[in-house]
């Protein structure tokens, strides 16, 4: 393929793809001729492509556009039917208990939520994993303090891959931090941060698992629809703070689980940074972003209040030191036991 060609044809993207036509398989020949003249020939995998005529248009355009004394050729053709992959089985059928922990917007504080409701559950006796599906912005390996943990890969007598988890205080962590360098920023598509996450999720080696909670990115999204499609979920818990700014956001949020094509139970809602109490002022509240917002939203929605977490320095401090804080401080455990007892009822009990 001529260089020059290829470097041109990767700025036209398939629309269905999200990927330009060359890495994306299209292109099966780019030639230059001694004479100018240029062949370029299209393969499409399906036999009515309904992008083909407007890529071999653009395709022509370039061309002019670039070459305008030359004379160029374009051919598309159908592909050849590819033989059918064997399909890895997943790795997710002994998982009880598949809980997604969502926001409506950034901030609240979800992957902390996340990580110290796994350890009050672990502390339960519960067998723990979490996936961290917050593609652009991992901060679970960070949480428990294994950033430097880089996955083994093991193959069964089938041929299948599998990931290796990491391991933290009892509980099984597999995070697209574990695949990228810190400094490392993500220019993903959605088509390639979906590819990305299905293989986290059905190649990872969870083994038997009580509950499974995925660390979703804030908002509403192509990830969101890819996890609500590759996982069984059992329930949401979705992550506000008092302020009626992140409350607002909360009921996008609420309502992408309840449409009627979704249809997942919201569990509840956590209401995190809910007041603020001085360690030498243990009787003051002091209500920095706003008072009850989460719980009058939840009164309201008919959906529980799963707990109200204040501003505790150790939560911060046990995140930046990879411990999270329901791990050694008691005041932080008594409010995470209280929300891990509340997920575990409001999903029917044990499994």
């Amino acid at each position: 393929m001529n260089e020059e060609l290829e470097l041109l044809l990767r700025g036209i993207i398939h629309p269905e793809t999200e990927q330009n036509i060359v890495d994306s398989g299209f292109v099966d020949r780019a030639d230059r001729g001694e004479d100018g003249s240029i062949a370029i020939t299209l393969r499409f995998q399906k036999a009515r492509d309904p992008f083909a005529q407007k890529i071999k248009r653009r395709v022509e355009e370039l061309l002019a556009e670039r070459y305008p004394e030359s004379s160029a050729m374009v051919i598309i053709r159908e592909a050849a039917p590819k033989p059918r992959r064997r399909e890895q089985q997943t790795t997710t059928t002994d998982i009880c208990r598949v809980v997604a922990i969502a926001s409506g917007k950034g901030g609240v504080g979800k992957s902390t939520v996340t990580a110290n409701l796994a350890v009050a559950l672990r502390h339960r006796g519960y067998n723990v994993g979490i996936l961290d599906a917050d593609i652009y912005g991992p901060s679970q390996n960070k949480m428990f303090g294994v950033e430097g943990y880089v996955p083994d890969a093991e193959k069964d007598e089938a041929g299948n891959e599998y990931i290796i988890p990491a391991q933290s205080l009892g509980i099984k962590l597999m995070s697209i931090g574990f695949f990228i360098k810190p400094t490392d920023a993500l220019m993903w598509r959605g088509g390639m941060a979906v590819n990305a996450l299905h293989q986290l999720i059905h190649q990872t080696r969870w083994g038997k698992l009580d509950y499974l909670l995925v660390d979703l990115p804030p908002g509403t999204g192509d990830i969101h629809l890819s996890i609500i499609n590759e996982l069984k979920i059992s329930g949401a818990v979705i992550v506000s703070t008092p302020q009626q700014v992140a409350v607002a956001d909360v009921v996008r949020g609420v309502e992408m689980f309840r449409h009627a094509q979704v249809n997942i139970p919201v569990l509840g809602v956590v209401e995190n940074m809910a007041w603020f109490t001085p360690e030498e002022l243990p009787d003051n509240k002091y209500y920095i972003f706003g008072r009850g917002g989460a719980r009058r939203y939840a009164e309201a929605a008919g959906i529980d209040l799963l707990g109200e977490v204040p501003i505790i320095q150790s939560i911060m401090e046990g995140s930046e030191d990879g411990r999270p804080a329901t791990g050694f401080d008691p005041r932080v455990e008594e409010y995470y036991a209280n929300i891990a007892d509340k997920v575990v009822e409001n999903l029917g009990g044990d499994c």
